[in-house]
């Protein structure tokens, strides 16, 4: 899989949110949080998103020097603050206030 990067342009006005996926390709909850976050996406981020996914069995340095330990993990970068989140992000409250998404 690797490093990859997929986005929806936002729209004219908006805040653009910038995350960042770790997961180990194949492993059930990386497959859950995949699925969890594009519905999340799809549903709450009509502005404007940018993900990359980093798998870390093909990525494990770059992992390790952005502090994550354990996967399935979401980082937003932007906008501040940042946040993270563990997990297959089914909790759909948690993801929605790390992402500092109003409901």
């Amino acid at each position: 899989m690797g490093a990859k990067k997929s986005k929806k342009q936002p729209a004219a006005v908006g805040t653009l949110v910038v995350m960042r996926l770790y997961i180990a390709e194949g492993a059930p909850n990386s497959v859950k949080a995949i699925a969890n976050l594009k519905a999340i996406c799809e549903k709450h981020l009509a502005e404007g998103f940018k993900l990359e996914v980093i798998d870390v069995l093909e990525f494990p340095l770059r992992a390790l020097a952005d502090g994550i330990l354990v996967t399935p993990s979401l980082a937003k970068i932007a906008p501040s603050p940042g946040a993270k989140i563990v997990g297959d992000l089914s909790d759909r409250s948690s993801v929605l206030d790390a992402l500092g998404i109003k409901r």
